[in-house]
C-alpha cells in the first residue's frame, strides 16, 4: 500500500465516521418529529369534541343574552312608568296643597281657637 492509498482509506473511514456522527442525530430528530406528528393528531382529535361543547355553550350564552334583553327593556318600560307616576303623585299632592291645604289650616287654626275659647269659659265659669 501506497501512502496515497493509506490517505484514502484514512479518508473514507473518517468519512463513515461522519455519516455515523450525523446519522444519530438524523435519527433522533426523526422520533421527535414522529412524536410530534402523533401530539398534533391527538389535539386535532381531541379539540374536535371541545369546539362543539365550546359552540354549544355560546349558543345557549346568547339565549339567555337575548331573554336578559327583553327584561332589561321591560325593567326600563317599568321605571317609566315608576317615573309617570310619581310625577303624577307630586302634581297631585301640590294641587291638593295650593287648593285645599290652605282652607284647610284656616279650618284646623279656627276650630283649635274655637275649642280653647270654649274651654277658658268652662274654666271661668266654675
Amino acid at each position: 500500500m501506497s501512502a496515497g492509498e493509506i490517505a484514502g482509506l484514512i479518508a473514507a473511514v473518517a468519512a463513515v465516521a461522519f455519516v455515523v456522527f450525523c446519522a444519530v442525530p438524523l435519527l433522533k430528530l426523526g422520533r421527535v418529529l414522529e412524536e410530534v406528528r402523533l401530539a398534533v393528531r391527538d389535539l386535532g382529535h381531541n379539540s374536535v369534541p371541545i369546539l362543539q361543547e365550546l359552540k354549544g355553550t355560546v349558543t345557549a350564552t346568547n339565549t339567555e343574552l337575548g331573554k336578559l334583553s327583553v327584561v332589561t327593556e321591560d325593567v326600563a318600560k317599568v321605571s317609566a312608568h315608576a317615573t309617570v307616576v310619581s310625577e303624577n303623585a307630586a302634581q297631585l299632592s301640590t294641587l291638593f296643597a295650593s287648593t285645599l291645604g290652605g282652607p284647610l289650616i284656616k279650618t284646623a287654626a279656627f276650630t283649635y281657637g274655637v275649642r280653647q275659647a270654649v274651654t277658658g269659659q268652662r274654666k271661668k265659669a266654675r
